[in-house]
């Protein structure tokens, strides 16, 4: 009788959830031009779209009549992740598209015994689809709010970077996304960490830009990325073209501080593969 040799499970991308409770900080640009930069880069990159709006999904250019799968899908367990899965004008970049009927989704799975880990199971499923098994990076961008939705993202992630945008309110309300961090991992995720907080709409004409960098840095040290997102207007512009700041206009400042991200994050990813 011959010996069945197990096949080894495929290596897990690493997932990492864009959160941040406040809403225009700038969570689903990050999501959309950091993915961008990361497959710019070699990597392969899938961006799941958790927030009802769609935004990311608009802002990558698939209209919302093309969107025959959705998250809301996924999360119910109707369809599988890889099912969800759309290609972009991106080579190396894939999104799972949102519709706003992800705005009822909490109410189907409340009752459900695996409702906080219904992403988490989804991403465990994907990577034996044989479409998806080169992913490097899963990129979930949370709606603002701590929702059972951003639940579900964090349960699934291996790490949360935070966008922060450079105003008066900021460290409040990242004190209580920390504090929510805390709590999902003491409760459903041990693994989780932060892998960063990237302070976004920086201006650095205007002093409380300044002020608020030096806050975060001192609460957060080295947690802060050194990447700075500036307030730029073709960022602005390029959601209303379906296409991210890379490829509407990749010599700006703001697409060259994706870029510089994007190697930050490839950079701390490697220091922590070491450090385990």
């Amino acid at each position: 009788m011959t010996d069945v040799i197990p096949l080894s499970a495929p290596r897990r991308p690493r997932v990492i959830a864009l959160a941040n409770q406040k809403g225009g900080v700038g969570k689903t640009t990050t999501a959309i031009n950091l993915g961008t930069a990361l497959a710019a880069i070699g990597e392969k990159v899938l961006i799941v779209d958790l927030d009802p709006q769609g935004n990311a999904s608009t802002g990558l250019g698939v209209d919302r009549r093309s969107r025959k799968s959705s998250t809301y899908d996924v999360l119910c367990g109707d369809v599988g992740l890889g099912q969800a899965l759309q290609p972009t004008a991106v080579p190396g970049l894939s999104l799972a598209p949102s519709t706003l009927d992800l705005l009822g989704v909490e109410l189907e799975i409340a009752s459900a015994k695996d409702r906080a880990h219904r992403l988490k199971n989804a991403i465990d499923e994907l990577i034996y689809d044989q479409r998806c098994q080169d992913l490097t990076y899963v990129l979930i961008g949370c709606p603002p709010s701590l929702s059972l939705i951003t639940i579900n993202a964090m349960t699934a992630a291996d790490a949360v970077l935070v966008p922060l945008q450079c105003e008066f309110f900021a460290l409040e309300g990242l004190s209580q996304l920390l504090k929510t961090v805390e709590q999902v991992r003491a409760g459903l995720n041990p693994r989780l960490i932060i892998q960063g907080v990237v302070l976004t709409m920086f201006d650095p004409r205007n002093n409380l830009s300044g002020q608020v960098m030096a806050d975060v840095k001192n609460f957060l040290g080295d947690k802060v990325y050194e990447t700075v997102i500036p307030r730029n207007v073709r960022i602005s512009e390029a959601p209303s073209y379906g296409k991210p700041a890379l490829l509407y206009d990749l010599r700006c400042s703001g697409s060259q501080a994706y870029l510089r991200l994007a190697s930050e994050v490839i950079k701390r990813e490697r220091a922590l593969r070491a450090a385990a």
